[in-house]
């Protein structure tokens, strides 16, 4: 044990930055190996000490002399916590006496004044060595618990439609984009050019085609500059590759933008390809700089088979090189808290002249989740798994254990993007509408638990981090037994749904960043899963209405969903929100994009039009189960004064022998260009009058 304990530390004390689980006598600490001279050193232990452990200094650092060192210590979390403050750089150890550790137990970690970044090969290894024995661990931890379990049992204005967008000033990329004139959008692995200058005669103008190892997933379209974004397969040839350690797979899968001149849209001009390596995360344009953020989990476990595999993620610029190369050690740094075992990896372009600008790519170990951005910061969400300790609860053996989230925020500055600080919630967040940044607090909504675990049930979270991303002020224990399924930051209000059996409205004052408020809060059958503004006192919500029955034999109520609902609330009153007006739109088994993609959302500001594809599905006298019924796009026109009125119904003819959607057909995004709407789906194109809804065209491709 001794010696495997040397080893374990020898290889901790080499590594610049990462979590780490060290064990004593079956406990075991959670600390960071680095810390910033401004941030807090913290660490977990198993186990809680005693209260006066710190009087009777059980609890000490020492500096790289072995020297006592005089910091500002606090315990927390009942003892099972600590932090500590006012360190200036240098290394430390941290030692806990073991009359309050049932063995003497000690971790060592530095202070640096600025963010590092790995040095050598040797680093990431020493990294990927701690990544694989913590997974090993949680392996351990779980198989025992499962032993126990058996044992016990945007706004759109203007001319044209503009995409739904979460952030004033943050461009968001999806599958259709127009200015006015053209209409860009993706059919299968195409981009098709359509121009619309009169709706009653739309013509394809060109096709950009793809080779079926690029597959375009968004748009993004900027002046006379169209991005197109997706996955690539690259793939190798032996000869092509530095080493054998790339043979299987045979090819990496990149996250590509091709930059396209279009100021003739008839012949788009390829100017530019660039790519990181992994899987998409997500893509925003900030003003002319574009930022992409990739995911990659590089194949680790090959180490042990060969010693050169290559540890770095790779990226590809045209302008620079006709391969794919491995990002310097310089460009890597490894996140305070992450033993995820994944990167993250950002490039930054700024596309005001893109053949000339040089894009500048960073890699972070520590993989995102999900992603808020706002003009000035990037945040990214990565879950940590908690295994509960043996004997203190049961677990399902389906449930992987208790989860929060490590929230990263990076500074931004024109391509220069850099890693400010980083912060542990309780709990996982949902989306990005559950982030959100103002006047310099990022807040956010979690859910802890799970609505249908007795022994660890759920409950929701609001939190307000300061600008170093220390808790300002939170709000914990909200609706218990529920979870989120939706959330909306407007200005000095929250708005969060949760649901179980009804749909509680929770209207949150968060005006004063230390000390948030519940004001109001409304229940009513349903759910929204998404929440839009309307105003400053009113939110439209897209979601689900709800029935509950109890079944034959059993007292416990089951909830189903019904047809997509429709709600327009009024949240003026802040201390009594209203629902005040609901639209139900077919049976069980309705849906639309909006419910899971904002993108899909069109709006006309100016004619208070809101509308979304939708797929119809109701139940036909005689029948216990729905059917499908039609397909196609409703539009309303939404007030305050007059609540939700239906203005057109853009339905596919019923037919009893269509069992299910058209994919080629169906609308997947509605825009709207001067007096014409159109209605866009894979294969095809069509155009109403703005004002009649008579449809006027239709373009197939």
């Amino acid at each position: 044990m001794k010696k495997w304990l040397i080893s374990f530390i020898a290889i901790g004390l080499c590594l610049t930055v990462s979590t780490v689980w060290i064990y004593f006598s079956n406990q075991k600490v959670s600390a960071q190996s680095y810390v910033l001279s401004n941030q807090i050193f913290k660490a977990d232990f198993s186990k809680a000490v005693s209260k006066d452990a710190l009087e009777k200094e059980a609890v000490y650092l020492t500096d790289k002399s072995g020297n006592k060192v005089k910091a500002a210590y606090k315990l927390t979390n009942k003892g099972k916590s600590i932090e500590i403050t006012g360190l200036q750089k240098g290394k430390y150890t941290l030692y806990v006496d073991e009359k309050y550790r049932l063995g003497k137990s000690e971790y060592t970690f530095e202070v640096h004044e600025a963010f590092p970044t790995v040095k050598s090969r040797e680093e990431l290894e020493a990294y990927f060595k701690l990544v694989m024995g913590s997974r090993e661990n949680v392996k351990q931890e779980t198989a025992e618990d499962m032993a126990m379990e058996a044992e016990t049992k945007s706004t759109g204005s203007g001319g044209y439609s503009t995409t739904n967008n979460q952030v004033e000033g943050v461009e968001e990329a999806d599958i259709v984009q127009t200015n006015g004139s053209h209409v860009f959008a993706i059919s299968e692995n195409n981009v098709v050019v359509n121009s619309i200058d009169d709706g009653k005669n739309m013509k394809m103008e060109n096709k950009i085609r793809f080779t079926d190892s690029f597959y375009p997933s968004q748009l993004l379209l900027k002046g006379k500059t169209l991005l197109v974004i997706g996955q690539k397969n690259v793939y190798h040839t032996l000869d092509a590759r530095d080493s054998q350690s790339r043979i299987d797979p045979a090819w990496e899968s990149m996250t590509s933008v091709f930059l396209y001149d279009i100021s003739n849209p008839k012949s788009p001009k390829l100017m530019r390809e660039i790519a990181s390596e992994g899987y998409m995360n997500g893509v925003r344009l900030n003003g002319d700089i574009l930022y992409l953020v990739s995911t990659v989990m590089p194949r680790y476990w090959m180490m042990k088979e060969n010693k050169d595999t290559e540890l770095r993620p790779f990226t590809y610029d045209s302008k620079n090189s006709q391969e794919a190369v491995p990002l310097d050690y310089q460009q890597i740094s490894i996140l305070p808290g992450s033993l995820d075992g994944n990167y993250t990896v950002i490039t930054a372009l700024d596309i005001s002249n893109p053949l000339v600008n040089e894009a500048q790519t960073k890699s972070f170990l520590g993989g995102s989740q999900q992603l808020y951005m706002s003009t000035e910061n990037l945040y990214l969400t990565s879950v940590i798994y908690k295994n509960r300790e043996a004997g203190t609860s049961k677990k399902m053996i389906w449930n992987p254990g208790e989860m929060d989230t490590e929230v990263y925020k990076f500074s931004l500055q024109d391509t220069s993007v850099e890693f400010v600080d980083s912060a542990k919630l309780t709990g996982t967040i949902l989306n990005q509408f559950s982030m959100d940044e103002h006047n310099g607090y990022f807040r956010t909504v979690t859910t802890t638990g799970n609505p249908w675990d007795q022994s660890n049930t759920s409950e929701n979270n609001l939190f307000i981090l300061d600008k170093s991303m220390e808790i300002a002020g939170s709000i914990t224990g909200l609706a218990k037994e529920e979870r989120i399924y939706s959330a909306r930051f407007m200005g000095d209000k929250a708005y969060m749904v949760t649901f179980r059996e009804t749909d509680p409205l929770f209207v949150i004052d968060v005006a004063d960043p230390n000390k948030p408020k519940v004001l109001g809060e409304l229940k009513i059958p349903g759910f929204s899963n998404y929440l839009h503004p309307l105003g400053e006192n009113h939110l439209i919500g897209f979601g689900y209405e709800t029935t509950s029955f109890v079944p034959n034999g059993s007292k416990e109520p089951i909830i189903q969903t019904e047809g997509m609902k429709v709600s327009l609330f009024d949240v003026s009153d802040f201390a009594n929100p209203k629902e005040v007006d609901t639209e139900i739109i077919g049976g069980q088994g309705t849906y639309s994009p909006i419910q899971y993609d904002h993108h899909a959302l069109f709006q006309h500001v100016e004619k208070n039009l809101y509308g979304f594809p939708v797929a119809i599905y109701d139940k036909l006298e005689g029948q216990e189960y729905s059917s499908y019924k039609q397909d196609g796009a409703m539009i309303y026109e939404i007030t305050p004064e007059a609540g939700i009125i239906l203005k057109a119904e853009l339905l596919t003819k019923e037919n009893p022998a269509q069992l299910y959607e058209d994919w080629e057909s169906m609308i997947q995004r509605i825009i709207y260009a001067n007096d014409f709407l159109y209605t866009i789906a894979l294969k095809e194109m069509k155009s109403y009058n703005l004002n009649t809804f008579k449809e006027i065209g239709l373009l197939s491709y």
